[in-house]
């Protein structure tokens, strides 16, 4: 299976940072793409490359937005690695905190934000694993159940 080409936006992205910050962020990026699910697209929206679920496939949003589920970004102090499908799902998201905590590694996460500085500090495994663990009929299926009413 080959992956779809990265679109020119995301490329810029990534380009324009300095390359000690790209060694840190592309091989967390890489892992994400390669474990996405078939049916999420890739983007840049709301000002960092991510992964949704296109209007064309799910066009009822509340905000009339692709759904977002999955985002990674280079911000000012460290990087962000957003995982809204855990966000969404307590059970992914207790099992995704569990076996990290398994790793002995510190986890600096919110809801949703998995924060890192070094590539040492994600588990590369583990951030497949939850990509991939929830094709978008899933995620499709969590949103309707738990999406704002108008």
């Amino acid at each position: 299976m080959s992956l779809p080409p990265v679109p020119p936006e995301v490329e810029e992205y990534f380009a324009a940072l300095d390359e000690k910050r790209r060694e840190v962020i592309l091989p967390v990026f890489t892992v994400v793409r390669e474990s996405m699910p078939d049916g999420y697209e890739l983007m840049m929206g709301w000002g960092m490359p991510g992964w949704v679920i296109p209007l064309s496939t799910y066009p009822d949003t509340y905000n009339k937005q692709p759904l977002a589920y999955a985002g990674i970004a280079a911000q000012k102090q460290y990087n962000s690695l957003y995982l809204t499908g855990l966000y969404s799902n307590p059970e992914l998201d207790a099992a995704f905190r569990a076996e990290w905590a398994a790793t002995g590694r510190t986890l600096n996460m919110g809801k949703s934000c998995l924060r890192f500085k070094k590539l040492e500090d994600v588990d590369l495994d583990i951030i497949a694993r939850a990509i991939a663990a929830i094709p978008v009929e899933r995620f499709l299926a969590t949103y309707e159940r738990i999406k704002p009413r108008s």
